[in-house]
């Protein structure tokens, strides 16, 4: 089974995600997120997408998620687009 990362900068390999929130998270909010790209849908829901480096991270960002006091909605990992650096087994 061949699997993908994303590379960042540093050379760690991230996973994308996408976690979705109810309610209206203001774009002030991104950097205190690890600067994930917050968009605001139709639905009233807020989703957060980028990478999050390992599952520690995810679960620090969870925390914050958490903080807000708005309800978590969803946490989907986003599968890595095609030509994709392929990670050395």
């Amino acid at each position: 089974m061949v699997r993908y990362k994303i590379i960042d900068s540093q050379g760690y390999a991230s996973d994308h995600y996408e976690i979705c929130i109810q309610g209206d998270l203001h774009d002030r909010w991104a950097d205190w997120f690890g600067g994930m790209t917050i968009e605001r849908e139709q639905n009233g829901q807020t989703c957060l997408r980028g990478p999050v480096t390992d599952q520690a991270a995810l679960h620090g960002i969870l925390r914050r998620v958490r903080d807000t006091g708005l309800p978590l909605v969803s946490v989907t990992r986003i599968p890595p687009e095609p030509g994709a650096e392929q990670e050395a087994r």
